[in-house]
Order: structure tokens, then sequence, then C-alpha cells
């Protein structure tokens, strides 16, 4: 009874971490929303505000069935529980396997979600600030050069553009001096009219394609070791769960056992 109780209560326990953590993200999500513009593009797959609430969202739905089920000792929520984990594990390994197989397809997508991604700059906060974050994380510009900003209305390299930003890039292709205290933003102006041997030396030129591809590369330890380590996590809660599962089953069929001889007791008197 104690080790049962044990497996219970952590089940309980891990649950309830990971419903705390879905219900964050679900309120961050719902602020970024409401704290948008109304006009805002609204797409699942370039809207960071809609995928937190999605995923948040998936969570709190799966490990509410994992704490309901494992403090009441209820079958039905369980089973639900270990059901959807197990059909969300067999995914993530089915995912895994066709990204390798399909890495060429997989860098295809990638660049047409990010060559969207450029065109909607300026159109959603979001996806603004997320593409800021990763050209400055990675030291990159555009999807495979500097020159992809050409597809923005706003940093089109033509004459009839009355944008002041045409022929730029955003601030964040810049390139910062250690000892600078205040920050141009207005450094990536004029920058797609330059050759590269003369952009570089104010921009980042190499594009985060190639940059991200190559980080993943070098970090291939660290990035399998997280999935791993998810993975096996996934595969500890639904044995914890199934453990339980048995238990419960195994208590309830004892019961029942004991209930027919008492009624059998009772009518041989």
């Amino acid at each position: 009874m104690r080790g049962y109780r044990t497996i219970k209560y952590i089940l309980f326990v891990c649950c309830y971490i990971f419903w705390v953590a879905s219900a964050v993200l679900i309120a961050v999500g719902i602020y970024a929303k409401i704290a948008k513009e109304k006009d805002a593009v609204d797409t699942l797959m370039t809207d960071p505000a809609l995928l937190l609430i999605a995923v948040g969202s998936l969570m709190s739905t799966i490990t509410l069935f994992g704490c309901c089920g494992a403090l009441r000792n209820s079958t039905l929520p369980l089973q639900l529980f270990s059901g959807i984990l197990l059909l969300i594990f067999l995914l993530q390994i089915t995912a895994g396997v066709l990204g390798f197989l399909y890495s060429d397809l997989v860098l295809e997508r990638t660049e047409t979600l990010m060559r969207k991604a450029i065109v909607q700059y300026r159109e959603d906060l979001d996806l603004e600030n997320l593409i800021d974050f990763i050209q400055k994380k990675f030291q990159c510009c555009g999807v495979h050069s500097y020159t992809n900003w050409h597809a923005n209305v706003y940093f089109r390299c033509e004459e009839s553009n009355p944008s002041l930003e045409a022929c730029g890039v955003p601030f964040s292709c810049c390139r910062r001096n250690k000892n600078e205290t205040v920050f141009n933003t207005m450094c990536g102006y004029e920058t797609q009219s330059m050759e590269e041997m003369e952009a570089v030396q104010d921009i980042f030129i190499i594009g985060c394609l190639d940059k991200i591809v190559r980080w993943g590369k070098n970090n291939l330890l660290l990035a399998g070791g997280i999935t791993v380590g998810l993975l096996c996590l996934e595969v500890c809660m639904i044995c914890l769960a199934s453990v339980q599962l048995c238990r419960i089953k195994k208590t309830m069929k004892k019961k029942k056992l004991l209930h027919l001889r008492n009624s059998w007791r009772k009518m041989t008197r």
C-alpha cells in the first residue's frame, strides 16, 4: 500500500506541476493576444500568442485527467491520460523518424514558413519580436541572405516604395559595437543596395536558416539529450498511470469477490 500511495502522489504532483505550467502558458498567450492590435494577422503557425494558447490548452486538458484520476482513483480519467500521452509519444517518435528521413523536405517547409514570416513582418507585433529575437540570437539576417528582406513591402528596394526603410533591413540585423552606448536603429538603412563586402561591416549577411541548421549540428548532443529526457518523462508518467490503473482494477476485483463471498454466505445460512 505504501508503494501504491507513493506512485499515486508522484503522479499527482507531476501532473499538477505541468498543469500549473500550462495555465501560465495560456495566461501569457491570452495577455499577448489582448495586447496586440485588433487587425493583427491571426495564424497559428505565425502567431506565438495563439501557439501558446493551443499548447497550454492541450497540456491543461491532459494533465487535468491525470490529476483527477490519480487523486480520486478513477479509472476513466487515468485511461484517457495514459492513452492521450501514449498517442503523443508515438506521434513524436513518428515525427522524429520522418524528419530524419525527409530532412530536405523539412528544410524546404521551414524555408517557406520563414519567407512568409518576413512578408508579414510589421503586420504582427509578436511575430516581429520573434524574428528580431532570432536574428539577434543567431546573428543572422533574412532566410538565406540579407537581401531576402526585399520580399517585405516596407523594405522592398524599389524607387516607387515610399517607406523610409526601403532598401534596408530591420535593426536586429545590425552589428553592435562593444563600446556602443546608444544603439543606432537606422543602421540597416540602404544596406540591400550595398555589395556583401560593404554591407558586412554594418549588418550580418548570413541567413538565419543556415545559422540555425549549423547551430543544430553543433549542438546535436544537447538537443538529442533534451528530446530523450522529455520522452523518458512521458514514458515514466505513462508507466505510473498504468501501474495505478492495475492497482485500482485489482482492488475493485477483490472488493467484488469479497462482496460475492459475503452474499454466498448469507444465502447458505
